[in-house]
């Protein structure tokens, strides 16, 4: 018993060397971790308890870091899912394709009626439109791109999209109601005939936009509709609200709802050609159409705004608290000559603005002289409205089933496969387009066996080319472009965007347009000049492979800088939290 005592009394002495071995060390770690453990509880009852001391300034502030570096938000947010996605991006997703699915709704319409409209005015044809997308619609989208420059440089997004969405609104309502039934006093129509007269028909087309003037107005607000409200406000909305993986998941499905919009659009205008066919002699068609198609048009543009309005309540809070906050650089805002130097120096934006280039000149080459078949197979307006609504109709259908598609190939080819797509696509049918026009000759016996003719064979080609190249382009030209932006800085995205998608979109038409002009000039005619226009469309589509794959490597290198910016971001967040935790030991 005493050797017990002993060994008893021992075994303090030995417990006290212990600790004095190790004193601070084993015990300042479990008073942070202690701290850390109910740091959280803490701080989520003592406001609401009556009675109950206010905490420590120093224990909050310990706990506000903790939970600053644990995200708790973050980590619930995502806990929450349907069908496999967190909740939030459920939310942008569904108002954004509800967006997109009445943007493009309304383009259908405008892209259809702006056609009809231009192509079977008095005194005009086909031919008017090189000249107008030269003349007049390039200049027009260089001076919004002035001007959007500018407001960017005073107004926050929200504000510009307001400024910018409300006059087309405004106008397309206006066209309808009031230029329209006015033309017959607005239109300057004996002195152009005169003028047609004396100048000869070779300027009948710039002679043709001075006498239908209201006409070629309307046609290019609607041009720049789809410049400026896609590609500008849409997608460079989009591109701040969401992360590059929802728009590799999310950016193609948007076109699912959207191009269920290009259907509806197409039976919306066949429905009109189909009332313009069945109205009482002296009663004016257009006008009666015209109304009710402008009417669904400031209707789609209403909720538009509405739903952009509510994505800035709800959504757009909580994705700036949720992103990284990164020191800004202070800088004086950019004139526009600057802003167009900045972007000319940058490799980047120099590939991005040739993709839309080359797809603006490819397009027109093909496009200008089907629209000349067109005409002259419908030379009746409402024949020519049917057929394109038709058009649209199956453009939407196609483009619905490419959407599925488009999602699988970015999933399992990746960007760049994506975005080789288009120009593969466009170069085939172009291709086979050209080829029917110029052995249309030779195939004259096999066409008329099939019960067609070798001008209705053209314009059933060139169909099947403009939907199957507009497909490709709506489900994956389009998304990849976007994509593209998510990686740069804001100034570079908001400026950048702005300059490719007003200027560099109607520059490429305009670019096609002039071919065919110098070309038309050159050779006498546009079908003589056929074989040049194919042997450029093969170049324009060869360099933009090049492009296209240079991008590729350049998108991937972005994404890799962005992540280790967001990464060194987090961390920097995460320090002064770990500053804080020590305190409460010292206490």
């Amino acid at each position: 018993m005493a050797a017990l005592g002993m060994r008893a009394a021992a075994l303090p002495v030995r417990a006290t060397a212990r600790v004095a071995a190790r004193p601070l060390v084993a015990r300042a770690t479990p008073l942070v971790q202690k701290a850390a453990l109910v740091s959280q509880p803490l701080a989520a009852k003592p406001a609401g308890i009556k009675g109950l001391p206010q905490l420590p300034a120093r224990v909050v502030k310990v706990q506000a870091a903790a939970a600053d570096s644990a995200k708790p938000v973050l980590a619930a947010a995502e806990e929450k899912k349907f069908l496999g996605v967190s909740t939030f991006t459920w939310q942008k997703i569904i108002p954004l394709g509800l967006m997109f699915f009445c943007i493009l709704f309304n383009y259908t319409i405008l892209r259809d009626t702006k056609d009809v409209l231009v192509v079977t005015a008095p005194g005009s044809g086909a031919e008017i439109i090189p000249f107008l997308k030269t003349w007049v619609n390039l200049p027009m989208a260089i001076g919004f791109t002035v001007l959007y420059t500018k407001l960017a440089n005073v107004m926050n997004t929200e504000q510009l999209f307001y400024t910018c969405i409300f006059p087309f609104i405004a106008f397309f309502g206006a066209f309808a109601f009031v230029l329209y039934p006015l033309k017959d006093q607005l239109h300057p129509t004996e002195w152009a005939q005169n003028l047609l007269e004396q100048m000869g028909p070779r300027f009948a087309g710039p002679i043709a936009i001075i006498r239908n003037w209201t006409y070629c107005l309307f046609y290019v607000m609607a041009e720049l509709w789809g410049s400026v409200v896609v590609s500008v406000l849409f997608w460079g909305f989009a591109n701040q609200i969401t992360t590059v993986d929802e728009a590799k998941q999310f950016y193609p499905l948007f076109g699912l709802g959207a191009n269920v919009a290009l259907i509806f659009s197409g039976r919306a205008v066949k429905i009109f050609s189909q009332i313009r066919a069945n109205l009482p002699a002296g009663v004016d068609g257009w006008g009666v159409s015209l109304r009710g198609l402008m009417g669904m048009v400031v209707v789609g543009g209403l909720i538009i705004t509405a739903v952009f309005y509510y994505l800035n309540r709800t959504v757009v809070p909580k994705v700036q608290g949720a992103i990284p906050k990164r020191e800004k650089k202070k800088k004086e805002p950019m004139g526009v000559g600057e802003s167009f130097a900045f972007l000319a120096k940058n490799p980047y934006i120099r590939d991005l603005a040739f993709l839309v280039v080359a797809y603006g000149i490819s397009i027109n080459l093909v496009e200008v002289t089907w629209k000349s078949k067109i005409k002259a197979q419908f030379p009746n307006p409402n024949d020519y409205s049917a057929f394109m609504g038709d058009f649209s109709t199956a453009t939407g259908a196609v483009t619905f089933t490419m959407m599925i598609i488009s999602r699988w190939v970015f999933d399992r080819f990746g960007w760049g496969m994506a975005a080789l797509i288009t120009p593969t696509v466009l170069l085939i049918t172009g291709v086979i387009f050209f080829s029917l026009v110029l052995f249309s000759g030779p195939l004259e016996p096999s066409l008329a066996a099939m019960g067609l003719t070798p001008l209705y064979a053209a314009v059933l080609v060139g169909a099947a080319q403009n939907i199957f190249s507009k497909s490709s382009k709506y489900s994956l030209f389009d998304p990849c472009k976007e994509m593209a932006y998510i990686p740069l800085d804001q100034e570079t995205k908001t400026k950048g965007k702005a300059a490719i998608d007003v200027i560099c979109n109607p520059l490429g038409k305009s670019g096609g347009a002039l071919i065919q002009q110098f070309m038309i000039i050159g050779f006498g005619s546009l079908a003589a000049s056929t074989p040049y226009l194919g042997l450029i469309l093969l170049a324009i589509v060869g360099l933009w492979i090049v492009a296209a794959k240079d991008l590729d490597w350049r998108f991937a290198a972005a994404q890799e800088e962005m992540a280790k910016g967001n990464a060194s971001a987090d961390e920097g967040d995460a320090k002064p939290s770990a500053a804080a935790e020590t305190k409460p030991s010292a206490a």
